[in-house]
């Protein structure tokens, strides 16, 4: 038990400090190096459902769970930036997995599926993760791209969505378009280029009665 316990801290330790050396990286935009270093990190954090031991999970199993959490996130994070969307898309899943209500990674996962044209399972993903953050300005406009991709792309007007709570099975009517912006030219230019003539005319007028 002594052993098991030294393991797991030793465990934790390590594969910590390969994790933050992942942040440090990723705050340095060294993508690449963020990734290989969190990709460490993932190796020594192990768990025991991945071992494939049986067993409840414990405090030290639930820290080193959050920890395999926060580096799969980060490592998405770094694939998106690294254009690895394939890769990005499967380490979203694996967060998931262990997670499964992890907003960070059901809006990458949407956001991904949505662009492969996954549209279905892209809008279920991120309905799940805007009734998780309601406010979150970014699912709003990813489910806005998301409506106007399943009906083609015909329709360029911009949309806004309507509160959450609102939604059902069907989110195309929950979202209603922004209003259009008046065409035509302003009446704030008319009116200055009135302003304009009516002194050019005067001084016109003054300058033809002296002489």
């Amino acid at each position: 038990m002594v052993k098991k316990q030294r393991e797991s801290c030793y465990r934790i330790r390590i594969g910590n400090q390969k994790r933050e050396r992942g942040n440090f990286h990723l705050h340095r935009e060294e993508y690449s190096m963020a990734a290989r270093a969190y990709c460490m990190a993932l190796d020594v954090l192990t768990t025991r459902s991945r071992d494939g031991s049986d067993g409840g999970v414990d405090a030290e199993e639930e820290e080193v769970r959050d920890y395999r959490v926060k580096c799969l996130n980060n490592m998405a994070a770094s694939q998106l930036k690294l254009e690895q969307y394939d890769e990005a898309l499967h380490t979203s899943r694996d967060v998931l997995t262990l997670e499964p209500n992890n907003v960070k990674a059901l809006f990458r996962t949407g956001k991904l599926l949505s662009d492969k044209g996954e549209y279905k399972e892209a809008m279920e993903v991120l309905k799940k993760a805007l009734k998780l953050e309601p406010a979150t300005k970014a699912i709003h406009v990813e489910l806005s791209k998301l409506v106007k991709r399943q009906s083609g792309g015909q329709d360029t007007q911009e949309w806004r969505a309507k509160p959450a709570e609102m939604l059902g099975e069907n989110i195309t009517p929950f979202l209603i378009p922004a209003k259009k912006k008046p065409s035509g030219i302003s009446w704030k230019f008319i009116l200055g280029a009135l302003v304009v003539a009516l002194g050019s005319l005067v001084t016109s007028v003054i300058f033809t009665a002296r002489h």
